[in-house]
């Protein structure tokens, strides 16, 4: 049994707050997580990447079956005990091959782009606000809401809903913030059974950890009550989505000033500085190739839609465009200011890969000093198509195809992910479109079936 002084004293650690088993987690494609369970006194070996894994048998993990295993390798840092089963602590963790960093690991497709922002001077900074879905299987095949009295038509911010939804939001709150995330509000959302967490901001790769464990832990949280969690960002299609709004800053790497705030040169009176709008160019610019990654479904694009809510609009952006504390662009600058909210997230995303993709376009809009123009700070959803065409405005992708095609012809995205991961990502979300496209809907049959 391997072990080092450092491997020592977490073991020791953790066994005293009563930890029996380790799990180095890393992602697939989907930011889901996989991982091996450790009996903890195995511990050193795990930290050293002794947990191998056949990529091949995961979405979009590029191997052949014939290829050697890669190892994850933990984050001692990133370490967190499940608040709902105490007894298992997961680690962030790394994966390699041939005991080098395995260049189509999301995890280190972010840590390379962090790299090129230090070597720039900066720490790149991401807060992300997580929308989800609590329903309860309801017996007959069909599902619902929790509280039968989350059926309003304007139920965003109802206190009797989040009340009778308490005691799994209680939980989930509570362990959020015993692993020190610092939640400080939740509330109901906009759709019937849909709420919201929003917790401090972190360096981007703690932010990405976080928010892949968190789905975990509210899935895991909501079964417990006899419920379930959904991150399908659209389940109903007159009802608004879960998104997983990006709140994005550089910082200085060595004082950790925040870089965005106004600096006495706000190119557009927006609240941000010069390097911020540098910045959101880059993100414009490839915007629809970021598309892809942080709305990767079939159902993101039922989501990234004008209407469709009963409330009145979706809430969700269609514009390649940014404005000021104007929810109708792709790209949003908070009343406050010093920092930019990319919208078009869902909560569906791959974290690592869409946060690498955004930064990516960031720092090159940086480097080459873009200006993203004037800002629209007029409700967007007014205008027809063909006076968006006047402006000189882009939609984003209208579906995951659409979307696909703009990923795999912008270079950016295949210098970012590397071409394995590149060629994986495409081919994947090639097939779910595809798979989608020729599926024969509910939805036909009730038009076709008898129509002619």
């Amino acid at each position: 049994m391997s072990s080092s002084p450092v491997s020592d004293s977490l073991r020791q650690t953790l066994e005293a707050d009563g930890v029996k088993y380790a799990m180095a987690g890393y992602v697939d494609i989907h930011g889901c997580i996989k991982g091996k369970f450790v009996p903890l006194k195995h511990l050193g070996n795990m930290l050293g990447g002794s947990e191998l894994y056949t990529g091949a048998a995961l979405d979009g993990v590029p191997q052949d079956i014939s290829d050697n295993e890669v190892s994850a390798v933990p984050d001692p840092a990133s370490v967190m005990q499940c608040p709902w089963q105490p007894e298992l602590a997961w680690f962030a963790s790394n994966l390699h091959l041939d005991g080098a960093p395995f260049d189509a690991c999301s995890r280190n497709i972010l840590r390379r782009q962090l790299d090129e922002a230090a070597k720039m001077g900066y720490t790149f900074n991401l807060g992300i606000e997580t929308e989800f879905f609590l329903f309860r299987d309801q017996g007959d095949g069909t599902f619902g809401p929790i509280s039968d009295r989350d059926a309003g038509e304007k139920p965003c911010y109802d206190p009797r809903t989040l009340i009778d939804n308490l005691p799994i939001m209680d939980e989930l709150v509570s362990a959020m913030n015993t692993l020190g995330w610092d939640v400080y509000s939740f509330d109901h959302e906009d759709a019937n059974g849909q709420f919201e967490t929003d917790f401090t901001y972190t360096d981007a790769l703690t932010m990405a950890d976080r928010l892949t464990f968190f789905r975990l832990m509210a899935v895991e949280i909501a079964r417990k009550h006899g419920a379930f969690a959904s991150f399908m960002p659209k389940p109903f299609a007159n009802r608004t989505g879960s998104g997983a709004h990006y709140n994005m800053s550089l910082a200085d790497i060595d004082t950790g000033r925040n870089l965005f705030a106004p600096d006495g040169d706000d190119l557009h009176d927006c609240g941000i500085s010069k390097l911020a709008y540098h910045f959101t160019a880059g993100v414009l610019r490839h915007a629809r190739a970021i598309s892809a990654v942080i709305a990767p479904t079939v159902n993101s694009y039922k989501r990234l839609v004008r209407q469709g809510s009963m409330s009145g609009s979706t809430w969700a952006p269609v514009f390649v465009c940014y404005g000021n504390n104007n929810r109708t662009n792709m790209i949003r600058v908070p009343g406050a200011g010093s920092r930019i909210e990319c919208r078009a997230a869902d909560i569906s995303c791959n974290p690592y890969l869409g946060a690498a993709l955004i930064l990516a376009a960031g720092l090159e809009g940086v480097r080459e000093q873009l200006d993203p123009g004037a800002p629209r700070r007029e409700n967007m959803y007014r205008y027809s198509d063909a006076q968006i065409a006047e402006m000189g405005v882009q939609f984003l992708p209208r579906t995951l195809g659409e979307a696909v095609e703009a990923f795999e012809a912008d270079p950016l995205a295949r210098e970012v992910f590397g071409d394995a991961m590149f060629k994986a990502f495409v081919e994947f979300k090639q097939a779910e479109w595809e798979s989608y496209h020729t599926a024969v809907s509910d939805w036909e049959i009730k038009r076709y079936l008898k129509m002619f």
